[in-house]
């Protein structure tokens, strides 16, 4: 089969379970498919080395008879801010270089226990800080799309590696979009699940409060399937929720087979119709408001008010959490140390070299500003005042709530923008996660999955669904529909137009 690659994860975990594919072939496939994309994606970091050992033994223990979970065999591709017992996880930085865990994260374990192969780690922001995967230590990876733009972040590593078919799947985090927002630029599907809802536990942390993991995938269905895997309590999370979670990956199938919208109302949230979205993807956003009416669902206009302060509020509770979270790599109790050749060198003196080192500049700048908004005398100005615009956002998502079934926006303002084009105009790069912002700040669930693609550069856009907390069920059941309805009206999947990193894209039709 030497499409195998190309086949979604549904397809495959079948294709294992009747004995079709072994779990040793498909590791391979994927292998191979790394190999020959990797010199221009760069979307791993780390390969595991153990990968088609662990296949050999699924291909065992199925042979020898065992009940094995239905997942068992299925390739995974892992984001590197989670803790991975015999790779390293570095969170994308010089500060941890080569640092192997001594434990699984609660996630990863998971999807150990369901019997899936990892095939390696993938490439991310410094710490999950930014919006390109440029400011990773490894370097930048690139977008399937086109070689010379961004896949976006933080998860660009992963958003990349499923985009370009070298995992059929993939864990991501998402602080402020960096699960939804490179899924949009890559024309993969991603999921930030209800904060509490998947465990955090083996995370490392960037912003305790607004970080949380999800699945990345080709397709709705398959991003339930991931989810459904890794969802669900950890006592060792002390913000995991209790709560059973219904199967996402059920409702994703049911809609997607009869995809039906009638009785559906989504809201569009007047505060996100601005002239600083791309031309293209707001045509391709209207499109999809039409295509969704005429199959039945409701369109109706929400006012939001405070998400006009989403941005500026996310960039004070994040640096001041990071800040917090980051001063543990001091040299002396975490991360690398660098030496000095003065005897007389105090500790502060090989802290600030170590930091000096071990970061790179979006760190330094979260940092700092963090810092100062935690400060003495700027504590209430800066930090308070941006939690209670918090608050007053999750408010402005009770109230829609109580109007629409789910709201509904662009993933991001524009599609893939080039590598270098926004690196020295900070401001600019935090506006690309304009719309994903407010459902972090909230802990309500976000779903992005590919609408098109733009007229006017042939690079993908992608739609945003919102939905209450504990309602991540509700956003595969529509998003699910709204994937199969824009299959129906373009005639295939978008990923089967993406084309071989490296090679043009096809002219897009008006």
């Amino acid at each position: 089969m030497s499409e195998l690659h190309r086949l979604s994860a549904l397809d495959l975990q079948g294709l294992l379970q009747s004995g079709e594919v072994s779990a040793t072939e498909l590791t391979q496939t994927f292998v191979d498919r790394i190999s020959a994309v990797e010199p221009v994606l760069n979307a791993f970091v780390h390969l595991n080395d153990a990968a088609l050992a662990e296949a050999r033994e699924i291909d065992a223990r199925r042979a020898d008879g065992e009940s094995l979970p239905a997942t068992a065999g299925l390739p995974v591709a892992v984001k590197d801010v989670l803790c991975t017992l015999g790779m390293p996880t570095t969170a994308g930085s010089r500060m941890l270089e080569g640092w192997r865990p001594p434990y699984d994260a609660t996630a990863v374990k998971k999807y150990r226990d369901a019997g899936m192969v990892a095939l390696g780690k993938t490439n991310m922001d410094e710490f999950a800080m930014g919006s390109s995967t440029e400011h990773s230590a490894w370097g930048p990876t690139t977008n399937p799309w086109d070689i010379e733009r961004v896949p976006g972040g933080s998860g660009g590593g992963s958003a990349a590696a499923v985009g370009a078919f070298e995992a059929p799947i993939a864990l991501g985090s998402d602080t402020g979009g960096s699960i939804r927002q490179p899924a949009a630029l890559t024309g993969t599907v991603g999921m930030k699940p209800t904060y509490g809802g998947v465990s955090r536990y083996g995370v490392i942390a960037l912003a305790s409060s607004l970080d949380q993991v999800g699945p990345v995938a080709r397709s709705v269905a398959d991003a339930a399937l991931l989810h459904d895997v890794i969802a669900g309590h950890d006592p060792r999370d002390s913000t995991s929720i209790p709560d059973a979670w219904p199967s996402m990956l059920e409702a994703a199938l049911r809609s997607g087979v009869e995809p039906d919208l009638r009785g559906v109302r989504l809201g569009r949230v007047t505060q996100l119709d601005t002239d600083g979205f791309q031309p293209g993807v707001r045509t391709r956003f209207a499109q999809l408001l039409e295509l969704a009416s005429a199959h039945g669902a409701e369109i109706i206009d929400v006012d939001c008010p405070h998400f006009d302060y989403a941005v500026a509020a996310y960039y004070l509770i994040l640096p001041a959490e990071a800040s917090s979270n980051l001063a543990k790599y001091d040299s002396v109790r975490f991360g690398m140390r660098t030496a000095m050749t003065n005897g007389q060198s105090t500790v502060e003196d090989v802290m600030a070299a170590t930091r000096e080192a071990g970061f790179g500049d979006e760190v330094k700048r979260r940092i700092i500003l963090g810092t100062y908004a935690l400060s003495a005398g700027y504590y209430d100005a800066y930090y308070g005042s941006a939690q209670q615009v918090r608050t007053l956002i999750q408010g402005d998502f009770q109230r829609a709530f109580e109007q629409v079934d789910a709201l509904i926006t662009p993933s991001a303002p524009t599609t893939a923008f080039k590598l270098g084009e926004q690196l020295d105009n900070p401001l600019t790069m935090y506006a690309n996660d304009l719309t994903t912002i407010p459902a972090n700040l909230a802990g309500v669930p976000g779903l992005s999955l590919p609408m098109g693609l733009a007229p006017e550069d042939g690079l993908p856009v992608g739609v945003q669904l919102m939905a209450p907390a504990f309602q991540d069920q509700r956003l595969y059941s529509v998003g699910a529909a709204l994937e199969a309805l824009i299959i129906q009206r373009d005639g295939s999947t978008l990923s089967a137009r993406v084309p071989e990193p490296g090679q043009p894209r096809q002219q897009v039709a008006q």
